[in-house]
């Protein structure tokens, strides 16, 4: 466990009367706990440090400061590692994960995984805290969003539920995909036959993959993907299911890769920024 550190962010009040209760409640639906504990903390001060009434309406320009002195997250950090940092601010950072690195640590004090990564840069400007909002198969490489203190990771868990956050993949798979574009609705399930592998099966989970073709080679159709659900393997198992599996995906019938790697890629990322509310695209060039 790393060392207690006061993680916090600034904030514009950009509404006439709203109060920090308001703030935190309606607008950004922190929870009850996380709320009770910044009132007993007296954790959302101005930009001297002085503590900010909850309950007194702020005029529009007001700056806050809300403090998380025990946010902390349990990932050693690991220098040896670095991932490129594509997009950060005071509460998002946007990095790219590359193909064959795990997302995070089996065990606490595990080090060489992403999350470990983006800790030790986290620690290069005084951060404790850093939790990723979203997965990537350890073969798929590409963009993976990380809060940077616990309201972002509510906000970002939240519209993640709500498919609030449109997700791009690029991916090559195995033969020629005949329809320019489709949607695969194929609802997901553990296969009982394979520790870590996933079906298609009547009982899993609703699974909705939409996709178009963008070129086509001799042996192998380049696609573009969105989801509208984010299943384990999705991706790979709606694909391998049609009969056109992830080129090098050998868990699900993928033809082999020199490199032996499968080729799927987070290309971009888009949502409007639950703090800014501007529209944010990010994308891997």
């Amino acid at each position: 466990m790393m060392e207690k550190a006061n993680t916090s962010f600034h904030y514009r009040i950009d509404r006439e009367g709203l109060t920090v209760e308001e703030l935190l409640r309606d607008e950004w639906k922190a929870g009850k706990k996380t709320i009770h504990q910044m009132r007993m903390e007296k954790a959302v001060t101005d930009t001297a440090g002085n503590p900010v009434d909850w309950r007194t309406p702020l005029e529009v320009g007001m700056k806050l400061v809300f403090h998380f002195k025990d946010a902390v997250s349990s990932y050693k950090p690991d220098k040896d590692i670095t991932v490129s940092i594509l997009f950060e601010d005071e509460h998002i950072i946007a990095a790219l994960k590359p193909a064959g690195m795990a997302i995070h640590p089996d065990e606490t004090d595990d080090g060489g995984t992403f999350m470990n990564a983006i800790m030790a840069h986290m620690v290069t400007t005084g951060g404790a805290y850093a939790e990723h909002i979203h997965r990537l198969d350890k073969g798929t490489e590409g963009i993976v969003l990380v809060a940077k203190h616990p309201i972002a990771k509510a906000l970002l868990d939240r519209m993640i539920e709500e498919r609030a956050i449109t997700r791009i993949y690029h991916a090559e798979v195995d033969g020629l995909v005949k329809r320019m574009r489709g949607t695969l609705q194929y609802p997901i399930g553990r296969d009982r036959h394979h520790p870590t592998r996933r079906r298609v099966s009547p009982g899993g989970q609703d699974a909705i993959t939409r996709y178009r073709v963008m070129k086509r080679g001799e042996e192998t159709t380049y696609i573009e993907a969105s989801l509208e659900t984010g299943r384990t393997h999705q991706i790979r198992v709606h694909f391998s299911h049609i009969g056109h599996p992830v080129t090098g995906d050998t868990l699900y019938g993928g033809s082999e890769t020199a490199d032996g790697n499968y080729r799927l890629t987070a290309k971009k990322v888009s949502f409007n920024h639950p703090f800014t509310t501007a529209q944010t695209t990010i994308e891997v060039k």
